[in-house]
């Protein structure tokens, strides 16, 4: 369960300098309970990929002040919670607009309001600085060194099932062929116009992330990196879409398309990538990779998720 700052029934945060976004306000429950945020609140837990976490140490007229939690802060109004957790971030410890990998978002829903915690990874090296006065400190913790710490009570509540999580890096391998050909949709006239349009996809949905329960991981949505296998004349697609900066790399295969879907497979098994899934029909394709320990979909899957 992800963390609940600004629960509180009476005091409320101190003011903060300059306009107030309408969503600086109470939100408040049909049992009289506050929860700072009008449109609900977001924090952003972000590591380093080496094993440490940013937190904050909150100042002390903050709810629960003195303990150590995630920078975060209410949703401005039509915000969403990813792009709010990024704002409050940097607003509170100069993270880089630029400097995170989504990897996951959970969400604790009081029916009334919702936190939404937003977890990342560093993709560079930065360094936090307290940017606003709602921080007594801004540290990169190790994580096996969190728990000792006097935690916010909902970080601290949620800290276990967040910690467990840190290391799990999802893959999904797409056999890009198999997917265009499971449809009847002219794509043999066209296959690199049609594989264009494939990874132009695959593209929007890396930005957007994927439902968990597709994945079946826990949380609500995750970020997972994409490779997507193009072979034959569909090698000579040209996506519109930046897929590269998206975290899509596209693979073409100068020979066998099965042959490189099985090694980019294989490349990000032993990488540590986990959950790895694999979008193919391809029976024989399927034994060689499941044999791997890569889960399969069918092209249905991929379909299902893609953006309208």
């Amino acid at each position: 369960m992800p963390e609940q700052p600004g629960v509180n029934r009476e005091t409320p945060p101190g003011p903060p300098p300059g306009p107030r976004d309408p969503g600086d306000a109470w939100a408040v429950g049909p049992d009289g309970t506050k929860a700072w945020g009008r449109f609900g609140a977001a924090g952003l837990l972000v590591d380093d990929g080496a094993g440490r976490v940013l937190l904050q140490h909150r100042v002390e007229w903050s709810h629960h002040g003195g303990t150590w939690g995630i920078p975060g802060g209410a949703r401005h109004q039509g915000e969403d919670a990813v792009t709010g957790a990024l704002r409050e971030s940097a607003e509170e410890a100069g993270v880089p607009h630029d400097g995170v990998d989504l990897r996951h978002t959970a969400v604790l829903d009081l029916g009334f309001w919702t936190y939404t915690t937003v977890v990342g990874r560093a993709s560079r090296p930065f360094e936090p600085v307290i940017a606003d006065r709602e921080s007594l400190a801004l540290s990169w913790i190790p994580a096996d060194e969190v728990a000792d710490l006097p935690l916010h009570p909902g970080f601290g509540a949620s800290w276990p099932t967040l910690r467990a999580a840190l290391g799990t890096s999802p893959r999904v391998v797409v056999d890009a062929a198999n997917v265009v050909g499971s449809r009847p949709d002219g794509w043999w006239r066209d296959r690199a116009g049609a594989a264009a349009r494939l990874v132009d996809g695959v593209a929007a949905l890396a930005a957007a992330g994927v439902a968990s329960d597709a994945l079946d991981l826990p949380f609500t949505r995750w970020w997972p990196a994409w490779t997507v296998v193009l072979e034959g004349a569909a090698r000579e697609a040209r996506p519109a879409a930046d897929a590269a900066a998206r975290g899509v790399e596209v693979v073409r295969a100068p020979a066998s398309g099965d042959d490189a879907v099985v090694g980019a497979t294989r490349q990000a098994v032993a990488a540590g990538d986990a959950p790895v899934m694999v979008v193919t029909a391809d029976r024989e394709l399927r034994s060689r990779v499941e044999a791997l320990g890569a889960v399969v979909r069918g092209p249905g899957w991929l379909r299902d998720a893609l953006p309208d």
